[in-house]
C-alpha cells in the first residue's frame, strides 16, 4: 500500500498568509511527479501555529525520487527558481512524520 509523509510546520501567526499564498503558487509541482498520489495543506483552527502538509505516495521509492529530484531543486540553491534572491521560509520549525498505508474506506455508492 502507500506510504504518507506529513511535515509538520511551525508558522508564526504572522508568515500564514505567506505560507498559503506559497503554497497556493507553486500548484503543480509535486501533481505530475511520479507515484504521487495525494496532496493537502492543513490549517490549524485550534490554538496552535502548526500547519500540516500531508502527501500520499505510491512507494517510499517514488517520495524519495521526489525529495531528491523536483523538492530539492524548488528548495535548494541561493536563488529562487526565477534567479531572484531565494525567500526566507514562513516556517520556524518542520518535522517530517512517515507512515504506511495498512487500511483506508472510501465512501459507498448510494
Amino acid at each position: 500500500m502507500s506510504v504518507v509523509k506529513i511535515n509538520v510546520l511551525t508558522v508564526p501567526v504572522e508568515q500564514r498568509e505567506t505560507l498559503e499564498k506559497r503554497f497556493a503558487a507553486r500548484a503543480g509541482s509535486v501533481e505530475n511527479s511520479d507515484g504521487f498520489e495525494w496532496f493537502e495543506l492543513l490549517r490549524p483552527v485550534e490554538g496552535t501555529d502548526t500547519y500540516l502538509v500531508y502527501t500520499r505516495w505510491r512507494s517510499e521509492e517514488d517520495f524519495q525520487a521526489w525529495m531528491n529530484g523536483s523538492m530539492k531543486a524548488a528548495h535548494g540553491g541561493g536563488e529562487g527558481g526565477d534567479g531572484a534572491p531565494k525567500q526566507k521560509p514562513a516556517a520556524s520549525g518542520s518535522t517530517l512524520w512517515s507512515f504506511e498505508v495498512v487500511q483506508q474506506a472510501a465512501p459507498k455508492n448510494g
